[in-house]
């Protein structure tokens, strides 16, 4: 049966093999001013990250495929509210981050090369230590968006310009020879 340990930090020193032959599971939350790769990232860096937390579940397992060896498996979960900037309305706002995977661990870095095309799960290769607060982070910051924005901004996105030259130089049909006669001017 599964022993759940908890830790109020990702822990940044875990045997995965002894993890996941024990089939242990883990869960904490880390404050994602902790994660300073991640915090670089995030809304203007200025504000207090203070109150932000990213809650995260690990478990291990051993998987034996028909006529195989054991696997050693790593599941990971976490999610956070992330404050950045919307990239449509310029305001702030909690983006909700949500990522699940799953990690299949291979001898060597030829295995999984080898084994990357023919698989849906991410390879990892196996180390006797796992930076499990590393991996995490490393998850958080490809479950960034590219373009952060509100799904529906709180308030209306100016479009378009009331400047009345801006109107007006859009609505003047320009001269194809006034170029020309610039050019005629100073060259004499």
């Amino acid at each position: 049966m599964s022993q759940a340990s908890a830790y109020s930090n990702a822990p940044q020193q875990l045997d995965v093999r002894a993890f996941a032959s024990a089939g242990e599971h883990l869960n904490g939350a880390n404050l994602l001013l902790n994660y300073e790769r991640l915090a670089h990232d995030l809304y203007g860096n200025a504000i207090d990250l203070t109150s932000k937390t990213c809650s995260w579940t690990a478990r291990g397992e051993l998987q034996t495929p028909l006529g195989g060896k054991p696997q050693v498996w790593l599941h990971i979960s976490a999610h956070a509210h992330a404050p950045m900037t919307c990239q449509r309305c310029l305001a702030a706002f909690d983006m909700p981050l949500r990522l699940e995977r799953s990690f299949r661990f291979v001898a060597d870095e030829a295995t999984a090369m080898a084994q990357d095309d023919d698989c849906e799960e991410d390879l990892l290769v196996l180390e006797k230590i796992l930076n499990l607060h590393e991996l995490i982070e490393d998850e958080l910051i490809l479950a960034l968006p590219v373009v952060p924005k509100h799904d529906v901004c709180p308030t209306p996105v100016k479009l378009a310009s009331s400047d009345e030259e801006f109107k007006a130089a859009l609505t003047q049909k320009p001269n194809a020879f006034a170029a020309l006669g610039s050019l005629k001017k100073t060259s004499l």
